[in-house]
């Protein structure tokens, strides 16, 4: 066995020769199976073991036979004692979801500490097995199908190429001595159940059943890696700065799959991202959100934004006469000019005739009601009038400013400026305004 995981380890990249590598070590049959398959392929190992205090007496013999049989093999141990429970009640998870969290944190903390190049852990092929049924049960995606990547991040598996029955041999052939979590013995947990009660029907209609799901799960990853790439590429052309176009996406061969892998990471779940792919066709409005986003459907575009529970406060900022440059909320650029100038017509600068202006100005937030005379005509215009001949989005509308002299409006930042204030022959003192976008 020693070789084959040798050869997985060079197939999957997973360690150089010359590594430092911190192992998982709980002293289950796994664990010790996995130090003693690297320290016999000349591996520098520092084994972490995590003692969660979950199961009483046990929890503390294993932490008792973790330590014996470091120093009898001459490896050095570090060790930790979690408060698993308290964790679990103070951020409202499980305590599987605890004892995973804590542990994974502390094994990268221990890895930098140790200069470490890779944290060793113990799952196997039946584990990536019952995996991919758990994941099949739960409802996935390809990846789900993949089961257990053999290298996450830091996080390596030499093991997962060998199976629970090969790794027994192997324990009873160098006569290894392991401690047993009677916790595996509880079909109360999913995976448990699975393994003690679902594979054993599963492997009547077919004794190859195990080997049957892990070939699947192969052909699958690799099958992912096309997949994966024709997702990246697409997402390239569709979402563009937290814009996903319509019809680029319902261009593409699948649509709910190029949104699912758009917007899964984003904290979407599968439902909201079904009823998002329903709508494409839909008017403009339909707003969808998950914890941190919502998802504004505008006319030919999904717009993403920051989901924000409370309304923002109205907020109003004064800009007095000798103001040169401000930062905040948005930053612009002042200046006060006299005599013959050059008016630059980019929308992001205002000129207006500042001896008609009334100091301080206000800038603050568009509000419902706003009318301005817009640049070149003599009619006033609401606006949000103004927004919807310009095809602005809901986020686009939110995040519009606009300069004021007392009652009137003077410009709408980076947009349109004001009849009443502009620059004329009459003129003598020009208020200059940039706007310099981030």
């Amino acid at each position: 066995m020693i070789e084959k995981v040798r050869s997985y380890i060079q197939e999957n990249r997973l360690l150089a020769p010359e590594d430092r590598v911190i192992v998982g070590f709980s002293g289950g049959m796994d664990s010790v199976t996995l130090l003693d398959v690297l320290l016999s392929l000349g591996y520098s190992c520092v084994a972490a073991h995590c003692n969660f205090h979950l199961r009483g007496e046990e929890s503390e013999r294993d932490a008792a036979f973790v330590k014996r049989w470091c120093e009898h093999v001459g490896v050095e141990l570090v060790s930790v004692d979690f408060d698993t429970r308290r964790y679990a009640t103070t951020h409202k998870i499980s305590i599987e979801m605890a004892a995973r969290e804590l542990r994974y944190t502390w094994f990268e903390d221990i890895r930098k500490e140790h200069h470490a190049q890779a944290v060793a852990v113990a799952h196997h092929r039946d584990d990536l097995v019952e995996t991919v049924l758990l994941n099949l049960i739960r409802g996935t995606g390809i990846r789900g199908l993949t089961g257990i990547p053999p290298k996450n991040n830091f996080i390596v598996r030499p093991l997962l190429g060998v199976s629970r029955d090969e790794i027994e041999v192997y324990v009873e052939e160098r006569k290894l001595p392991f401690i047993f979590d009677s916790s595996n013995s509880d079909d109360v947990f999913v995976r448990n159940f699975l393994r003690l009660n679902v594979m054993p029907l599963l492997e009547k209609i077919n004794p190859s059943v195990k080997n049957a799901i892990y070939r699947t799960a192969q052909h699958v990853g690799e099958a992912k890696k096309i997949y994966d790439f024709y997702v990246e590429t697409q997402k390239k052309a569709i979402f563009v700065d937290n814009r996903i176009d319509i019809d680029k996406l319902k261009a593409t061969l699948s649509p709910a799959a190029m949104l699912f892998e758009i917007l899964s990471p984003l904290g979407f779940n599968a439902s909201v991202i079904e009823d998002i792919c329903r709508r494409l066709d839909s008017i403009p409005g339909n707003v969808f959100y998950s914890n941190d986003y919502r998802l504004i459907k505008d006319r030919n575009k999904l717009i993403l934004d920051k989901n924000t529970d409370k309304k923002p406060q109205q907020e109003e900022y004064l800009i007095d006469k000798v103001s040169q440059e401000i930062t905040d909320p948005i930053r612009l650029k002042i200046n006060f000019l006299s005599g013959d100038i050059v008016i630059n017509k980019d929308a992001r600068f205002l000129y207006a005739d500042a001896d008609k202006l009334s100091f301080p100005l206000t800038l603050r937030k568009w509000q419902s009601g706003d009318w301005f005379v817009p640049f070149g005509m003599k009619g006033r215009k609401k606006l949000s009038d103004f927004f919807t001949d310009r095809k602005f989005s809901l986020v686009d509308k939110e995040n519009a400013w606009v300069l004021t002299s007392g009652e009137n409006m003077v410009w709408i930042v980076g947009e349109r400026s004001d009849e009443r204030f502009k620059v004329t022959e009459f003129t003598e003192n020009v208020m200059v305004v940039e706007f310099i976008k981030d």
